[in-house]
């Protein structure tokens, strides 16, 4: 790598305010704010909106799409002949 061009890249807290959960990893992001982790260190915090811990996806309750209305809505509106 070239010296002086990549972003400063270290340990960062990504706290997710709605699900009160909050992990720590490397980035290269910054934030003003800052948090004492469990381990006694400082870090830099960035709140995030959706994390792991509160998309829909990951949690369970992801909604299912009614795919066979959708697709029967489609094949009465262009024909539904094959």
């Amino acid at each position: 790598m070239k010296p002086g061009i990549h972003p400063a890249y270290g340990p960062v807290v990504f706290r997710d305010k709605a699900a009160d959960f909050a992990f720590l990893t490397r980035s290269t992001a910054t934030s003003d704010t800052a948090l004492t982790w469990e381990d006694g260190n400082t870090y830099p915090v960035i709140d995030v909106e959706i994390s792991s811990a509160s998309h829909p996806f990951h949690t369970g309750t992801a909604r299912v799409l009614d795919t066979a209305g959708r697709v029967e809505r489609f094949e009465r509106r262009y024909g539904g002949e094959r």
